[in-house]
């Protein structure tokens, strides 16, 4: 994907201490994108085989990815390219839920603009655009 990045970076000496916070800060670009329809996944705190994770909000955005990944699969995308597609796109991340035991309940806000065809859910199910004849290389751990 072509892109270029400007960065401006303002060090305030003390400045950890001035503001009383432990992590950086950061203001966004001015330039915003803008999408209105989006595709909402949730994950609730419970692992793949069932478990209760309790109030776990990491488990529970990760299956909220996890639930993204494997819609996009029914359109043709293999699981290597929705990961991948997911990490690239605009997508929003909310933890939406951490109010009572058992559940945490985070979701993945997927903007459907960005895709040339409709992936939003209908009566007739998913059709595959996809044929997988393209796919991303894994690299192997070493």
């Amino acid at each position: 994907m072509a892109g270029w990045v400007h960065m401006k970076v303002e060090l305030i000496k003390g400045g950890m201490a001035k503001y009383g916070i432990k992590n950086p800060i950061f203001k966004p670009s001015p330039i915003v994108p803008t999408y209105n329809n989006y595709l909402i996944f949730e994950g609730i705190s419970v692992d793949e085989a069932g478990k209760q994770h309790y109030l776990d909000v990491n488990l529970a955005y990760k299956q909220a990815c996890l639930n993204a990944i494997n819609y996009l699969t029914k359109f043709g995308y293999s699981p290597a390219q929705g990961y991948s597609l997911l990490g690239s796109a605009p997508v929003q991340g909310h933890i939406s839920g951490v109010v009572d035991i058992p559940n945490a309940c985070a979701t993945l806000w997927l903007p459907t603009e960005i895709f040339d065809f409709d992936i939003n859910p209908s009566a007739s199910g998913p059709i595959k655009h996809l044929d997988g004849s393209i796919d991303l290389p894994i690299a192997l751990d070493k």
